[in-house]
């Protein structure tokens, strides 16, 4: 008999470059152990054309995952859930297209949120985790297509903004081979400095004695890379990192994939995470603790506690 949940407190499905992943929560419950689970697998950095767009195969791709994640939460009584659509889709050119196309296949409006939301929730899920030792925290979330920040001492950011500033988007613009030159890596090492630190520049100041924390899967696959040894494996240091970079210039991404920690998914584009990594650990202290929680586990989280709607919005602002 198919377990029924009953009156879930929150429920999100995730659609990435890489997977469609259902979470539900029971009230009073944990990211750690959500009552429901259910990932279907994508490759959307396959399907965007030369124009940006996501092809019509990558359109049914999402249509199918959506639909899976969608029957399974409904199999199982779950009928509030929160389709949520990251930076994979939401960059894409067409993706008014890609957003009709899958309501039509599927009843199911695809969602957003902005990338300063995005770091907000990023920041809530790390304080989460982190809890009453938590203290003061600077928040550092690498995505596909952009990268968050988001800093403070209480319990919602009182910083926060988003970078385009991707580890699949800079591979695109900035990487015509596997194996980029050194003098195309310098520039880009550069240019994504640069960028960090205007974003930056007025809250270094207030910022110097925060705990860094990473909240992506770019930043987890560069610890366990760059600091593969047990009194290193969950922290990032800037000077491990910086080793690498060159190292990983010289490999095309079948290579990269058979190093400790980098995942064939994300080989491609590891070389770029690894630089923008690099800007960020610059400007904070030269480390960072590898946090599991991010901006789909704040998501849950507030939405447990009602402190965000259904939209994904702060509920005093409802």
């Amino acid at each position: 008999m198919r377990k029924q949940i009953g009156e879930p407190s929150a429920a999100v499905l995730d659609v990435g470059s890489f997977s469609a992943r259902l979470v539900v929560l029971a009230k009073g419950g944990s990211p750690l152990d959500p009552v429901l689970s259910h990932q279907t697998r994508l490759r959307l950095d396959r399907e965007l054309d030369d124009d940006g767009n996501l092809t019509r195969r990558g359109i049914d791709a999402v249509s199918s995952a959506v639909k899976a994640g969608m029957t399974i939460a409904a199999k199982h009584g779950v009928e509030d859930v929160y389709p949520l659509a990251t930076s994979s889709i939401r960059d894409a050119a067409n993706v008014k297209q890609v957003v009709c196309d899958v309501a039509k296949a599927t009843g199911v409006k695809l969602r957003f949120l902005t990338g300063r939301r995005e770091a907000e929730l990023a920041y809530v899920g790390a304080r989460r985790w982190y809890g009453a030792s938590a203290g003061r925290l600077l928040v550092l979330d690498i995505g596909g297509g952009t990268v968050e920040l988001a800093a403070g001492d209480a319990e919602e950011a009182g910083f926060a903004h988003s970078l385009p500033l991707g580890a699949r988007s800079l591979t695109r613009d900035w990487f015509a081979t596997e194996c980029p030159s050194p003098k195309v890596v310098r520039a880009m090492r550069e240019h994504v400095l640069d960028e960090v630190r205007d974003a930056m520049q007025d809250v270094l100041p207030h910022i110097r004695d925060h705990r860094a924390v990473g909240c992506s899967k770019v930043l987890r696959q560069l610890a366990r890379l760059a600091g593969d040894r047990p009194s290193r494996s969950r922290e990032l240091h800037l000077d491990d990192l910086r080793a690498w970079i060159p190292r990983l210039a010289k490999l095309p991404a079948k290579r990269r994939a058979e190093l400790p920690g980098i995942s064939r998914q994300r080989s491609h584009q590891a070389l770029a995470g690894a630089i923008v990594a690099e800007a960020l650990l610059t400007l904070s202290g030269g480390q960072v603790a590898i946090c599991p929680w991010s901006t789909r586990d704040g998501l849950l989280l507030g939405m447990l506690d009602g402190l965000v709607t259904l939209d994904g919005k702060p509920a005093k602002a409802a």
